[in-house]
């Protein structure tokens, strides 16, 4: 059953306290055409640039922009480096999810001496710009956290990186801010991590949900929700659970060969604007059958939105005892049948569309019919 709960890591006082998301990283076999793919259909600013040209010998980065979202797409310059390890391993997919913090010293050994495996060692790098520390740990697969600190630092991005434009206009389409990032975790595994984030990040459990809750009459799934003290930072995380026959997250380990991010939702305040323009910029959205939308206004009452407007781009809604949210999840983003996206405006409602479940994992139940995989 969906539980709420905030008492799985109650602390006093918040020995991490994180004010956002710094970056999402991603190693991609071809950065500067993920780059480029980012800003013609998702509408993201290319703002830096490290590589070749900066003095940089192994790898290059694009660090792309958008409100506050920022994502940076690195690739190898060497067929033997990690990161084209990485690639090969996984496909281009999401290595560092970077944490805004005051003290990034402090992050790193509070985080240690309660039991995370160390990713990088406090790290001060300087330019002209001021300095930046960072430092990191490992979570989940080989998915690590690193802790940015730069309030001493007024640079582009980072040190080392130079300032980049694009000969191509960008037109936003009113991203703001990362709401949430989905962790896929193996079989057993899912409240091995919840004791992860509680224990060692001292995060709380916002919600869970059992097979029960996500499942048709195929496939079933079950995921926690932790978050940090401040609220800035969810981290849903789901496992397998049994059923019938094989669900996404096993198709998800299956092809990134491990645990790894699934999906990055992404806020809007203007939903049915944002959709319309990715649609029309070639992404590509998963579709629930058209009588979802027969019953929809009986299930949460009155909305601001037209109905028709919802129907005509797929966007799901449900409400909670906040208010309502409208969400809408694209195929996967590459190759592989891996990461994809949510796109989410909240009106009131804290909750993640528990009512959306069984019409979206028949949606996706269906996709990877096509695939084979099933």
């Amino acid at each position: 059953m969906e539980t709420l709960t905030h008492s799985v890591s109650k602390q006093d006082v918040d020995f991490l306290p994180i004010n956002g998301t710094d970056y999402v990283e991603f190693y991609v076999g071809n950065a500067k055409q993920a780059a480029h793919f980012y800003q013609t259909a998702f509408g993201f600013e290319p703002v830096a640039y490290a590589g070749l040209e900066t003095g940089i010998r192994d790898k290059a980065s694009f660090v792309m922009q958008q409100n506050k979202i920022r994502i940076v797409f690195t690739a190898s310059l060497n067929a033997d480096s990690p990161i084209a390890e990485h690639v090969k391993k996984h496909g281009d997919g999401v290595k560092v999810v970077a944490l805004w913090v005051d003290d990034a010293t402090a992050a790193f050994e509070e985080t240690v001496k309660r039991g995370a495996k160390p990713f990088m060692k406090p790290e001060l790098q300087h330019d002209e710009n001021g300095e930046v520390i960072r430092s990191g740990i490992f979570t989940y697969g080989e998915t690590v956290h690193v802790f940015v600190e730069r309030k001493n630092y007024n640079g582009v991005f980072l040190p080392g990186y130079k300032p980049y434009k694009s000969n191509l206009k960008t037109e936003p389409i009113g991203l703001k801010y990362i709401d949430h990032m989905v962790g896929n975790v193996g079989w057993n595994e899912m409240n091995v991590w919840v004791k992860f984030y509680a224990e060692v990040m001292g995060f709380a459990q916002l919600v869970s949900f059992d097979d029960k809750d996500i499942s048709t009459d195929y496939t079933a799934l079950m995921s926690k929700v932790m978050q940090n003290g401040n609220g800035r930072i969810k981290f849903p995380i789901n496992e397998p659970a049994e059923g019938k026959k094989k669900s996404q997250i096993e198709e998800y380990l299956d092809f990134y060969n491990g645990p790894g991010i699934q999906h990055i939702a992404i806020a809007t305040d203007d939903i049915v604007a944002a959709v319309s323009k990715l649609q029309e910029r070639g992404i590509e959205f998963l579709k629930v059958p058209a009588t979802y939308y027969d019953t929809i206004l009986d299930r949460v009452g009155n909305i601001d939105e037209e109905l028709s407007d919802l129907r005509r781009l797929g966007i799901l809604v449900d409400r909670d005892e906040e208010g309502y949210l409208l969400q809408i999840f694209s195929k996967p983003v590459e190759d592989r049948p891996t990461l994809f996206y949510e796109i989410i405006e909240r009106k009131g409602a804290k909750s993640f569309g528990k009512g959306n479940f069984k019409a979206l994992f028949e949606a996706i139940e269906r996709e990877q019919q096509l695939r084979g995989t099933l």
